[in-house]
């Protein structure tokens, strides 16, 4: 049914269950998991950089070497498991981002994670899986997460 899965990732406690299911949705199904970190623009234009002595020092690197490791990790449990895993790292802005992936890739169906949040809090400042959602026109499966703030 699934030949080809994409999963999200931000490598947060928000995506920790949503990389679950998709491994395991994608051992279920035999099929190519495709892993998607983005490195959101506006994260990374926010500072000016006067503060660092270098870019190895600035928000783009430590989000970087974040995706890196989130993507090696994943790269590794799907190993385990046995299924098949492509990885990539984009800079972008993440809502946007994951809608073009996925049609890049061509995936039947996409993974994404969330934080269960009050609606209050999502009416001011909603999220990126809402922004995704609203956007793309392939099947999605949201897994939620509870978290205690």
């Amino acid at each position: 049914m699934y030949d080809r899965i994409l999963l999200s990732t931000d490598g947060t406690v928000a995506s920790k269950e949503a990389e679950t299911h998709a491994l395991e949705l994608a051992a279920a199904h035999d099929s190519v998991l495709h892993v998607l970190y983005v490195v959101d623009e506006d994260v990374v234009t926010a500072y000016s950089g006067d503060e660092y002595v270098n870019e190895a020092e600035g928000p783009e690197h430590g989000l970087e070497e974040h995706g890196e490791e989130t993507l090696s990790e994943l790269r590794r449990r799907a190993s385990e498991m046995g299924v098949d895993v492509e990885t990539t790292m984009q800079h972008g802005r993440p809502a946007e981002t994951i809608v073009d992936h996925v049609g890049d890739c061509d995936a039947d169906i996409l993974v994404l994670g969330t934080k269960r949040r009050p609606d209050e809090y999502r009416a001011l400042l909603g999220s990126v899986t809402d922004r995704v959602l609203r956007l793309t026109t392939r099947p999605a499966t949201v897994v939620k997460t509870e978290v205690s703030e």
